[in-house]
């Protein structure tokens, strides 16, 4: 994929002087009592049943709100054919209404190394992470959104390109895993919603 540098000034010209939103980029994790998103070989065992049709409705509210999808190289590898496959087996319920979102909504993966199938609706970016992101929130649209995994959203926390943190903490801890807050981030939070399978969704907006 490339951003039109040109087109990108020239519409933040235009953001600034008529005062319109910028695309914002929203992270959703799954995350431990004890901050692991994941366990130290990946594992996700330790996820929380979504039983609450409020959870439910978080969630779908949240992919409404966004157009563009970021991946990492191992996300990609794992949830482009997962959600397609799902699309082909499924008709009805809220994990095939979740996979046609998925796969019809523009996906770049962020990736040097990427040599998978790209999928439906999926292109490749190479160039570098803060540059290219900057632009894409300079773009018109709706809002940007990354699932994670762990190093990728790492990486866009470190360069402040997070302004959403939607941090669903499950009712458990693993003791050790992997995590996504390299030091101190100071965050303001905007809501929590309390559901009935102990899961507690926090909204945080980034500190500037």
């Amino acid at each position: 994929m490339t951003v039109d540098t040109k087109a990108s000034e020239f519409y933040h010209l235009i953001v600034e002087s008529n005062g319109i939103t910028m695309r914002k980029l929203k992270l959703q994790m799954q995350i431990t009592l004890d901050g692991y998103v994941a366990g130290s070989q990946g594992q996700l065992d330790w996820m929380t049943p979504e039983t609450d049709e409020r959870q439910v409705q978080y969630l779908k509210d949240l992919t409404t709100s966004m157009d563009t999808i970021l991946l990492g190289r191992k996300m990609a590898e794992e949830a482009v054919p997962h959600w397609e496959h799902v699309t082909k087996i499924k008709k009805g319920d809220a994990e095939w209404e979740y996979a046609k979102t998925f796969v019809s909504t523009p996906k770049i993966i962020f990736s040097k190394t990427f040599r998978s199938p790209l999928g439906e609706n999926t292109t490749l970016e190479q160039g570098d992470l803060t540059s290219v992101v900057t632009k894409l929130k300079d773009l018109p649209g709706k809002d940007i959104i990354v699932y994670g995994g762990a190093s990728f959203a790492s990486a866009l926390i470190k360069q402040n390109l997070v302004d959403e943190f939607h941090l669903l903490v499950n009712p458990v801890a693993i003791g050790a895993g992997k995590i996504i807050f390299d030091g101190q981030h100071k965050l303001t939070l905007i809501k929590s919603m309390a559901f009935s399978n102990g899961v507690v969704a926090n909204q945080y907006k980034r500190d500037q």
